[in-house]
């Protein structure tokens, strides 16, 4: 039975959709506190909302779409008189601006990315009878130094969370609109960093997630130089913290200091996400990724040997302008070689905009799909490997919540598994809670996943 918005005696409620990635994730988390602290209600349900917030990811064209395609959902339920108003956020609206009015006109209001700290007066003006286009039109200042990521209302379970540590990007990659939208690189001071890390903590979280759009790159443009190294010692001591997980982490200012805390730090897990996106230095070149096959596999080299048990995650990207077929079987063989852990291949999308975009001899979308499938099966027979190589091992792991496909089991993760992005351990035991730290021992794989016996709880 469809519902209709509350009357204006009663409080306000609003319901959230957050798309993209975890950084993303962090700005929804930021919204919906102060929202709850102004005093609207959250609604787990859209239908029957005074309003509707999506933060949406603009990123990709497949993302993009996506966006759109909730955000034409939640205009229908308006339309039904089933939602009072729609207010879009995040890249989408930083990127495409006044011009998503025009595709989308019956959205009340935009947001940028900078301007999700007055959420609240966004949300209501949008709640506001006989707005002009004026109020209608995308609301952003300007990029700020550092924003603040404290009192979230978090939507991760309560024993992990993300973190950022900064924000933008500096490198310029020629595929990427991430600069476009998300601005110059902006380091977080460490000692706001650490602030946001002890609230976390103290409201339960035992995984913390560090994320950045170049987690190597903190420090340089605050401080001078990189100090991502000691900003992990500094979390490292965080009472209540019990694992340290890295991601978005570039080749370049990867220094022997920062290595040795990752090999060294109590709470740092053994896992590092590293995206390279290609291997063959003509192609990096083309990439503007400033790093090439010989510093990178140095680099592999030196983190495989400091690093007892490591697991690497990265990703390629395939059919990039101009790749040729001795360029791809580089990569290929690159991969064969190397045996990454964990590895996701996405074909190249054309974003409008970038210096990409304006390359010869793009590649049919067909051979980019061949490409990236390729590549898939060879790292799906090594992840398959690994999961067998694993039987009779014994890991710590975090329990994550039940298992909706056997009563006797919970899902959890090891040392090697980021949350929504990896793999899971189907873990059978007693009495084991979302947040336990456990100790399991490894009785079989099931493709990607593995099949474990809790043994101790910790």
């Amino acid at each position: 039975m469809s519902k209709t918005p509350s009357s204006e005696s009663s409080p306000r409620t609003f319901a959230f959709v957050t798309l993209g990635c975890p950084k993303n994730l962090v700005d929804s988390e930021r919204m919906l506190g102060k929202l709850a602290q102004d005093g609207y209600s959250l609604t787990p349900n859209a239908d029957g909302a005074d309003v509707v917030v999506i933060n949406t990811c603009g990123f990709i064209e497949p993302a993009r779409q996506e966006s759109l395609g909730v955000i034409r959902e939640m205009l229908e339920l308006k339309r039904q008189g089933r939602v009072g108003a729609v207010v879009v956020a995040g890249c989408l609206a930083e990127r495409k601006g006044d011009d998503l009015l025009k595709e989308v006109p019956e959205v009340d209001h935009i947001v940028g990315v900078f301007g999700r700290e007055e959420i609240t007066q966004v949300v209501g003006r949008s709640l506001l009878k006989n707005r002009s286009d004026e109020q209608r039109s995308l609301f952003r200042p300007a990029p700020v130094r550092a924003q603040v990521d404290t009192e979230r209302l978090r939507i991760t379970p309560r024993h992990y969370a993300y973190l950022k540590i900064s924000e933008g990007c500096d490198r310029l990659c020629t595929f990427c609109a991430i600069p476009g939208m998300r601005g110059k690189h902006v380091t977080k001071p460490i000692e706001e960093v650490l602030r946001e890390a002890r609230e976390l903590a103290a409201d339960g979280v035992r995984e913390l997630i560090v994320v950045a759009q170049d987690t190597t790159y903190y420090g340089l443009d605050l401080y001078g130089k990189v100090r991502l190294a000691e900003l992990l010692r500094e979390l490292d001591k965080i009472d209540g913290l019990e694992w340290i997980r890295i991601l978005y982490a570039y080749p370049i200012h990867f220094t022997d200091e920062l290595i040795e805390v990752m090999a060294t730090a109590k709470k740092i897990v053994p896992y590092l996400d590293m995206p390279l996106q290609h291997i063959n230095d003509p192609m990096l070149r083309r990439m503007s990724r400033r790093v090439d096959r010989l510093s990178t596999e140095n680099l592999l080299g030196r983190l495989r040997k400091a690093i007892p048990n490591l697991t690497l995650r990265t990703t390629f990207i395939v059919g990039f302008p101009g790749e040729t077929e001795a360029e791809f079987a580089e990569l290929r063989e690159f991969m064969k070689a190397f045996q990454f852990e964990r590895v996701g291949v996405f074909p190249y999308s054309l974003e409008p905009g970038t210096p990409a975009a304006r390359l010869p001899d793009h590649i049919p979308e067909e051979l980019k799909a061949a490409r990236r499938d390729e590549l898939m099966q060879i790292q799906q027979e090594i992840a398959f490997a690994h999961a067998q190589a694993q039987i009779g091992k014994e890991i710590e792991v975090i329990v994550d919540g039940p298992d909706p496909e056997a009563p006797n089991c919970v899902l959890a993760r090891g040392h090697a598994d980021a949350p929504e992005i990896d793999c899971t351990v189907r873990l059978k035991g007693k009495a084991l809670r979302p947040g336990d730290l456990a100790r399991a021992r490894i009785t079989g794989a099931d493709g990607y996943d593995l099949l474990a016996r809790s043994i101790k709880i910790r």
